[in-house]
């Protein structure tokens, strides 16, 4: 049985906050993943693709009982302990990619076949630690009180991609975002120059300088650009513009830009990059 899991609102400015009504936990860095047992173990993303075959180490002797549903987070983990994201996608992608995964639990949404989903979250929470005995392929997540501000300061000493925030007594909102439960990003920030962009859908071309002056590709923006940004560009585009093929309009690497990323990937690309100004 598929539910379609609660979404998070990004928090405020994208800064943590100390609050006795909230707790926090480690953003892991993975693929959402809904873990459903009425008779048998089923695996969903959060967009309703049943991705059970993909995943026999959490369908093989799952700690899950009949009548449960969990909300969680399939992860890969590095040499360090580190949940990889590229990773997870190589594993994800590829049916002869073995690297094993585990399946991080924060949210029990049915326990022993009965909707628990308006129940408070710290009743839940109690409830998930009763739903199954952790193995090498399932986790639950390790819930912080208080000192958000603090946790937050040694997740980004550490390299992680962030926390999220949650109100304690939070119902589980089936398929809708809300601020009860709340993202703050651990963002990397980066000067790129714009080289490009997409033909059809919204995409600015970024590359980086390198140690010898030259520039190479970095990825691709498509997300924080305003339409007044987005105007500016186009007002000076085809000034810069050389070459193009059936995808791409390729410019002289003259305009710099501010933006944001997840981090960056082993191949030297910015992940998931956000438009946040120009250099002027």
């Amino acid at each position: 049985m598929f539910v379609s899991p609660m979404l998070l609102q990004y928090s405020k400015d994208n800064m943590p906050f100390n609050s006795a009504k909230h707790i926090a936990e480690l953003k892991f860095d993975g693929i959402r993943l809904i873990v459903s047992r009425t008779d048998e173990i089923r695996l969903y993303t959060r967009h309703n693709n049943d991705v059970t075959a993909r995943f026999p180490e959490l369908v093989l002797d799952a700690p899950i009982p009949p009548g449960t549903i969990l909300d969680g987070e399939v992860i890969v983990t590095d040499q360090d302990g580190k949940p990889d994201f590229e990773g997870m996608l190589a594993r994800f992608q590829s049916k002869r990619n073995k690297t094993p995964v585990t399946f991080v639990a924060f949210d029990i949404i049915k326990h022993r076949g009965i909707d628990v989903t308006s129940l408070p979250l710290m009743r839940r929470k109690e409830l998930l630690e009763q739903a199954f005995k952790e193995s090498d392929h399932y986790k639950r997540v390790q819930v912080v009180r208080g000192l958000t501000t603090e946790y937050f300061k040694i997740v980004k000493q550490h390299g992680l991609e962030g926390i999220v925030m949650k109100e304690k007594d939070s119902k589980y909102e089936a398929d809708r975002r809300s601020w009860a439960w709340q993202k703050v990003i651990n963002w990397t920030h980066a000067e790129v120059y714009i080289s490009g962009y997409r033909k059809k859908d919204f995409g600015w071309l970024a590359s980086i300088e390198t140690t010898d002056g030259q520039k190479r590709p970095a990825g691709i923006i498509e997300l924080g650009a305003t339409p007044t940004h987005k105007k500016a560009f186009n007002g000076v585009r085809n000034r810069l513009e050389y070459r193009e093929d059936k995808n791409f309009v390729y410019m002289e690497p003259l305009i710099r830009a501010k933006v944001k990323t997840r981090n960056w990937t082993k191949n030297g690309l910015l992940r998931s990059p956000v438009f946040v100004d120009f250099i002027v």
